[in-house]
């Protein structure tokens, strides 16, 4: 498929970027928050004005009342919530938590998809146990207890988790640590009995918490999936959640790479502006370059992930690399461009490398991605 968008797809872009440059900008959004100290880390009522507009239905079904769209326009919205670093719960809950929801039953979506389409519910995914990305290893265990389930661990770093709505939980129900089999996906309230939540501020001014599962009883109707079979339920959304990273990213390059030709385009040195100076254009060049191979890598991911391609699961791991290693490059070049004043607060360049840095570490860094493409590629 060609590398570039239809016309459908041409048009909601256009809607998009101009509906979320209005509203989802810098200053009224993550700045207002930020300095606010705002708890939720984003605006509900921005929230729900993605929901007026359709878009947290983008990945829902038609049957369930969404748009029955694709990956490629899920990227859409969020590249332009990255190049505007709109604080925004888009991914974990219409991308992450819609693919998980609709491989649920009937019960479970009843729960869920209907606050999603309104703009009234958020959903916050609970994986990882450390510091790093490690899907690989789960050990918060989910013993029967009656007609349901008895949770205990600890997840880190869940991303939304303080304000979510629910929480879609990753958990052992069989075997041990490393195993690939015995994974079950839950639906856990945030204020069920028994959950213990520690919020903290990311790099990015977004809200996340370190979740303690102290016994969490939930019944049978919050299992989403197959009990003990829900890793191959896992991948998807992550390929869902890893991809969509992927296309914020670009868009967190894009808006690094704007105002910084921006300012290359205004500020004087030696009484010449310094784009003219043919280092800089070089630079300027290149990073361009490297910016536009990312952006190839992610739509082709996405195009394979809608087509249900086998190869679909690298190319998401090929997108996650190069778009977090482009879009570092983007940064960090932006700041450098800037001079000493891309290190204040006043400009926006360093609020770019802060979402830059905890978006390339959500769901697998550059480095991780790059040892598991070698992996699935038979290294």
């Amino acid at each position: 498929m060609p590398l570039y968008h239809t016309e459908d797809q041409a048009m909601l872009a256009d809607t998009v970027t101009g509906f979320i440059g209005e509203h989802g900008a810098i200053k009224p959004q993550l700045r207002s928050l930020r300095d606010a100290g705002d708890a939720a880390g984003y605006d509900p009522a921005l929230w729900k004005q993605f929901a007026e507009m359709g878009l947290t239905g983008i990945l829902v079904p038609e049957a369930d009342g969404g748009l029955g769209l694709g990956h490629v326009e899920a990227g859409i919205v969020l590249r332009e919530v990255g190049r505007n670093l709109t604080p925004s719960p888009f991914l974990s809950t219409a991308v992450i938590g819609a693919s998980a929801l609709v491989h649920g039953s009937d019960d479970i979506k009843g729960r869920y998809l209907p606050g999603i389409l309104a703009g009234d519910t958020v959903l916050a995914l609970a994986l990882d146990e450390g510091a790093k990305h490690r899907p690989e290893r789960i050990g918060l265990r989910a013993e029967k207890a009656g007609n349901g389930f008895r949770l205990t661990g600890v997840k880190s770093f869940v991303v939304h988790g303080p304000s979510a709505d629910a929480l879609i939980v990753a958990a052992r129900t069989a075997g041990s640590d490393g195993d690939d089999d015995g994974i079950t996906l839950f639906a856990v309230p945030r204020d069920a009995a028994g959950i213990g939540h520690n919020a903290v501020r990311l790099v990015d001014s977004a809200i996340a918490s370190h979740v303690r599962f102290d016994g969490v009883e939930v019944d049978g109707g919050a299992v989403i999936g197959a009990i003990d079979g829900g890793r191959a339920l896992l991948n998807a959304l992550l390929a869902a959640g890893r991809v969509g990273a992927a296309a914020e990213l670009t868009g967190v390059g894009s808006g690094a790479f704007a105002i910084t030709t921006a300012y290359l385009k205004t500020r004087k040195q030696f009484g010449r502006l310094i784009g003219e100076f043919q280092g800089l254009q070089h630079r300027a060049a290149h990073l361009y370059s490297e910016l536009e191979i990312a952006d190839a890598a992610v739509i082709k991911a996405q195009q394979l992930l809608d087509g249900g391609s086998s190869q679909a699961d690298v190319m998401v791991s090929v997108a996650k690399a190069k778009a977090s290693r482009a879009t570092n490059l983007a940064v960090r070049e932006g700041v450098q461009m800037h001079g000493g004043v891309g290190m204040t607060d006043e400009y926006d360049i360093g609020l770019y490398m802060k979402r830059d840095r905890a978006l390339a570490e959500f769901l697998g860094d550059a480095s991780y991605h790059a040892d598991r493409v070698a992996t699935l590629s038979g290294y």
